[in-house]
């Protein structure tokens, strides 16, 4: 019986790892007792203390750092390691589509307390251009920021060669 429940532990973290829980699930998971207590640990980890303060932040953080209107200076603070990345950013707003993308937060799924899964709306010049898309945010330096890997999909999407990515 032991063995069928260790298993079924397994898969049951197999499948929330999809959601990027991996290594808190899995610290989590290794015990035999506390099941209830591993479960609310694992829970509490996966988002920040103030939930909606984070998903309001990360949504005004997207709008501005895909308001055309944004300088690319303030887009880098909007950006994981924004200054490292700001050859990259620059290279991207050259391509004249992705310089005139906005976008639309729909959902926000917190994978850790510092980790955001987006699905937003990408518009160009107002019309969609790439519903649904898929982009992550990261919590650095006490603000949630696109992530570099959100910037580099969309240099990739946009046919656009982009130095860091």
């Amino acid at each position: 019986m032991g063995r069928t429940r260790s298993r079924s532990r397994i898969a049951a973290l197999a499948a929330a790892s999809v959601l990027v829980l991996g290594p808190t699930l899995v610290a989590c998971g290794d015990g035999d007792s506390g099941d209830a207590e591993s479960t609310a640990t694992a829970t509490a980890a996966a988002e920040p203390a103030d939930p909606a303060a984070a998903r309001a932040e990360i949504t005004q953080n997207w709008t501005d750092f895909f308001d055309p209107d944004t300088p690319a200076s303030e887009r880098a603070e909007l950006l994981e390691n924004g200054e490292q990345m700001r050859p990259a950013l620059e290279a991207l707003l050259t391509n004249q589509a992705a310089a005139a993308a906005t976008a639309k937060v729909e959902t926000i799924e917190f994978t850790s307390a510092n980790d955001a899964k987006v699905t937003y709306d990408l518009l160009v010049s107002g019309a969609p251009a790439v519903p649904d898309a898929q982009g992550t945010s990261v919590f650095q330096d006490d603000t949630w920021k696109v992530s570099v890997k959100t910037l580099c999909g969309l240099a990739q999407l946009s046919g656009a060669t982009v130095p860091g990515c």
